[in-house]
């Protein structure tokens, strides 16, 4: 099942943050930064909201939606951001839980119009998964500058 996060459940954004950001970058995330980060959006839906797949056995995964808006479309793009499953719970549809829940938001919404995500070049698992969920990668590159702390 999917809900929407809340105070309750930063420690556990944050620590799937730490794991996302080491495995996927060898990146090790300033802790109090980051809580502040998460506890920031969880106060402020318009900076994102974050989703939980849960069960009984507890949290499995999560993600992060943040909007951005379109004026070619005149409706927001949800971006799907911070994606991480705990270990156990891999190539389980942990994620094609998550995403078809946000697809199901999206589709019920009027002004909701698209869902986008980016993903590294060489995670070629996670671009599968995605093709298998019906999004393509054809149309868009991206393409950064980031300040350093």
């Amino acid at each position: 099942m999917v809900r929407k996060a809340t105070k309750k459940d930063v420690e556990f954004i944050v620590q799937c943050q730490i794991k996302m950001a080491m495995e996927t970058e060898g990146l090790e995330l300033d802790k109090e930064i980051l809580e502040k980060g998460v506890g920031s959006i969880i106060e402020d839906s318009n900076k994102g909201e974050y989703f939980i797949e849960f069960s009984e056995e507890g949290n499995k995964g999560m993600l992060l939606i943040t909007k951005e808006w379109s004026d070619w479309r005149n409706a927001w793009i949800w971006w799907i951001q911070s994606v991480y499953v705990l270990d156990d719970f891999r190539e389980k549809k942990v994620y094609s839980n998550l995403y078809q829940h946000i697809k199901k938001l999206a589709i019920e919404s009027n002004e909701v119009r698209g869902i986008r995500l980016y993903v590294d070049k060489t995670n070629s698992k996670a671009q599968q998964v995605y093709s298998k969920l019906g999004m393509n990668g054809e149309h868009y590159a991206t393409f950064e500058w980031m300040k350093s702390f």
